[in-house]
């Protein structure tokens, strides 16, 4: 699939690379998200929903167990062949979210699990997603809380701007904390084809259980993508220094033989206009 854009380019390549991984490193969190936004959007069964950035195709899954039509896209060959595999009974298309490969008014629902803050050009995702819904239809996505109200991504942030190099020249893309603001998420929204005044905003806090206090580095740095990109670049010493502060901002989490992590997300729904 031909990528526009640099960072777009850096985020297809990556995600091809470490598609493999996704599930084993990343499914005990994201996925805890997924009830809350299936219930946000109203999902019944017999309705039509597209599942955008759909990875490993949790939510298909998900809405699917609810008797709802799924369909998942993804921009990565290589995850939507993972999705195929564990869930043969789930059509799964490869597609850009950017550029959605379906007529328009042809879905119930849009729901997107934090998959947003991975093209380069968000607005222009909820454009499409406006575009392919019904007039009825409402859109759901996840993203991820800002430091402030987020520990476990505070820990990452923390280390990140405390001891690496930023300049490294990695592609510009959106905000790691997009949408973090609630007014800002309307006007985005109602720039895109919905209604302003339907929106429901919440933020859900989950308990994510690590096994190691390297662990959370470890995934970001061996089956992330946009945080896997800066860690590559960094030198050894600074890449030993964001290691360390990371597990030590973990250690504080220890219960017993595992390290319990607060990771919190806004789950955002609003009604096509």
């Amino acid at each position: 699939m031909m990528m526009e854009g640099a960072f777009s380019r850096f985020e297809h390549e990556g995600w091809e690379r470490v598609a493999d991984k996704y599930d084993s490193v990343w499914s005990s969190l994201t996925r805890q998200f997924i009830p809350c936004l299936i219930n946000d959007a109203k999902v019944s069964a017999g309705m039509s929903v597209l599942d955008v950035a759909c990875g490993p195709g949790y939510v298909s899954a998900a809405v699917k167990k609810l008797g709802a039509v799924p369909k998942g896209v993804d921009f990565s060959g290589n995850m939507i062949a993972v999705a195929r595999a564990m869930l043969p009974d789930i059509s799964f298309v490869q597609g850009d979210a950017q550029h959605l490969p379906f007529e328009d008014a042809s879905f119930d629902r849009v729901l997107v699990n934090f998959g947003l803050l991975h093209v380069s050009d968000p607005e222009k995702a909820c454009a499409e997603a406006s575009r392919v819904l019904k007039s009825s239809g409402r859109f759901g996505f996840t993203v991820w809380a800002g430091p402030e109200e987020n520990p476990g991504a505070k820990i990452v942030n923390d280390a990140i701007e405390a001891h690496a190099d930023l300049n490294v020249g990695l592609p510009e893309g959106p905000p790691h904390y997009l949408c973090g603001e609630r007014q800002e998420c309307r006007t985005v929204l109602e720039q895109t084809g919905f209604d302003g005044s339907s929106m429901s905003y919440e933020t859900h806090t989950v308990e994510w259980r690590l096994p190691t206090a390297s662990y959370f580095f470890e995934a970001e740095r061996d089956a992330a993508v946009r945080t896997a990109g800066l860690l590559a670049r960094q030198s050894p010493e600074r890449l030993e220094a964001i290691r360390t502060a990371i597990e030590k901002g973990i250690e504080q989490y220890a219960k017993g033989n595992e390290f319990v992590i607060p990771m919190a997300a806004h789950v955002v729904v609003v009604s096509k206009s």
